[in-house]
């Protein structure tokens, strides 16, 4: 469920198709995004799932499937 909601964020911001996205697609590789990007998909992200993600996590964070388990490892 988290990794739908995920996939339908980042189809959205990035103009992409949901089923392009695995757990293994890299957020800025495989979908372009450069930081400013990052800042606007971690808001959104926070927003849908109602939590923080302090910015030294940000750095952890690469793929999907990492934001994927971040989510369901603190919310």
């Amino acid at each position: 469920m988290v990794l739908e909601k995920v996939k339908a964020i980042l189809s959205e911001q990035f103009d992409v198709e949901e089923d392009s996205i695995t757990p293994e697609t890299s957020i800025t590789e495989d979908l372009g995004a450069d930081s400013l990007d990052v800042v606007d998909l971690l808001m959104s992200i926070e927003d849908e799932f109602e939590i923080e993600i302090p910015d030294g996590e940000v750095e952890n964070i690469k793929t999907v499937g990492e934001l994927v388990s971040y989510i369901e490892n603190n919310s």
